[in-house]
């Protein structure tokens, strides 16, 4: 598989926004100087373009942030939408698609699905990486050759990554993983630790963080083995959290307490964690959740599309969870929808408006979404942030009308991926005018991979 690592531009650029969102408002006119891949200086009241300026016309923010992905769900899209059942008989389809890859199918695949993220606006992924070895739990020559073809499909793509390389050894509260897991599997924490350990940062847009797949499957003595990993590279933990009621349900009969309680008495919580669903809470989950400052990842578009329901997302910020979004099983990869299904699901659930401002939306899927992965020098338009950009077109059939000073909501509560125009990693322009400059035919990249991957 290919690895082409974008340097990172060392040639000074300017960067024209007509208009540009600063994390409290819509400036109109603003310059943006960057050079070795960060923002140098923004200036506002740029009425017209300076001299040798890249122009970017509509509504430019942050770049956004996919904080959990899961790459090659994407291949179910269409296919998972056929007839009834619920997320067990989903899980069911998901693993014939995960017995047939490869390292170089799956680079393929996630190149594509990358690829698309970028088209979206996305500029940096968490990949909740559990896909480990071969079928029937044989190791590649390279033990990371999954995770490698991860991190070169991501550096192909055009973005940032940080791989959450996971521990999955368990069909269940000390189950033996069954037939499909055994790809998922390490054995057991250490021997996780141990292979986790070989994954190196490849290029200046990648970083290595942590997952536990869930309670069910990291037995409760070893969760601490992974959080402790995790903690003394100070890299980020991510967890599935309560995504369905069966797993609490399970907890219980295992351990007499709920999954956020189990993960907190063994050191799991805490300000680099991440929570990703946290659906199904009591009063006492979201207290433990908020107290320590454990963030929270929502990713309404699978949580409706699998029937989970909708999380406490309003509460759990309210106590001190930070909220990032993300698109995991990529029914769609639309951020902005991922913003408004936050608030619209909230809105349907309690019957009032309004409880998080389009700003809000905007941070959770820039600027705390970044943190969340590990990349706190991301998604804010200021001097010494990585230049990292999205632009949103304000003159679509979707966002023409309201005035620009709007645009927040406008962009929050109208856009979608499609009114995307530009994409900058770097400093470098990923998306220009709509188009993927390293990928040129995104759309026949991704029917061939799922192809492939499909049989």
């Amino acid at each position: 598989m290919p690895l082409t690592t974008q340097a990172t531009p060392t040639t000074p650029t300017t960067y024209w926004l007509e208009h540009a969102w600063l994390g409290t408002h819509v400036e109109p006119g603003v310059a943006v100087d960057v050079a070795d891949g960060r923002i140098t200086a923004v200036r506002t009241g740029a009425d017209t373009p300076p001299p040798g300026a890249t122009t970017l016309r509509g509504l430019t923010l942050p770049g956004l942030a996919n904080a959990h992905s899961h790459a090659f769900h994407r291949a179910l899209r269409g296919t998972v939408q056929v007839g009834t059942g619920t997320f067990w008989t989903w899980r069911e389809v998901m693993y014939s698609v995960a017995d047939k890859l490869t390292p170089d199918s799956y680079y393929a695949l996630a190149r594509a699905v990358y690829a698309e993220m970028a088209l979206a606006g996305i500029t940096c992924v968490g990949e909740f990486h559990y896909l480990h070895h071969a079928p029937g739990g044989t190791r590649y020559r390279d033990p990371n050759a999954m995770g490698e073809a991860l991190l070169a499909a991501a550096a192909d793509a055009g973005i940032r990554i940080t791989l959450l390389d996971t521990a999955y050894l368990s069909a269940g509260f000390g189950a033996p993983p069954n037939h499909h897991q055994l790809r998922f599997s390490d054995g057991t924490a250490e021997s996780w630790a141990q292979r986790a350990d070989a994954l190196k940062d490849g290029h200046d847009r990648a970083r290595i963080g942590a997952a536990i797949h869930s309670v069910r499957a990291v037995p409760a003595a070893q969760l601490a083995t992974v959080a402790e990993w995790a903690r003394g590279r100070q890299a980020p933990l991510h967890v599935h959290l309560s995504e369905q009621t069966a797993e609490n349900d399970a907890c219980r009969d295992a351990h007499g307490r709920t999954p956020t309680q189990l993960l907190s008495e063994h050191g799991v919580l805490g300000p680099r964690t991440t929570a990703v669903h946290a659906t199904h809470l009591t009063g006492e989950d979201i207290e433990l959740l908020g107290d320590s400052h454990t963030g929270v990842c929502m990713c309404p578009t699978t949580e409706r599309d699998l029937a989970d329901g909708i999380g406490p997302a309003a509460r759990l910020q309210g106590r001190g969870s930070p909220l990032s979004l993300g698109s995991d099983s990529h029914a769609v990869i639309d951020l902005l929808e991922e913003a408004r299904a936050m608030e619209l699901d909230e809105r349907l659930r309690t019957r009032t408006r309004g409880h998080w401002t389009a700003a809000a939306l905007l941070r959770a899927a820039s600027a705390d979404g970044h943190a969340a992965l590990g990349w706190e020098d991301a998604g804010t338009l200021e001097p010494g942030a990585l230049a990292d950009l999205t632009t949103i077109a304000l003159d679509s059939v979707r966002t023409a009308g309201p005035l620009p000073r709007l645009g927040a909501e406008t962009a929050v509560f109208a856009a979608s991926a499609a009114d995307v125009r530009h994409t900058i990693v770097g400093g470098r322009q990923i998306v220009r005018d709509g188009v993927h400059t390293l990928l040129a035919d995104v759309p026949t990249a991704l029917a061939e991979s799922i192809a492939a991957v499909r049989g």
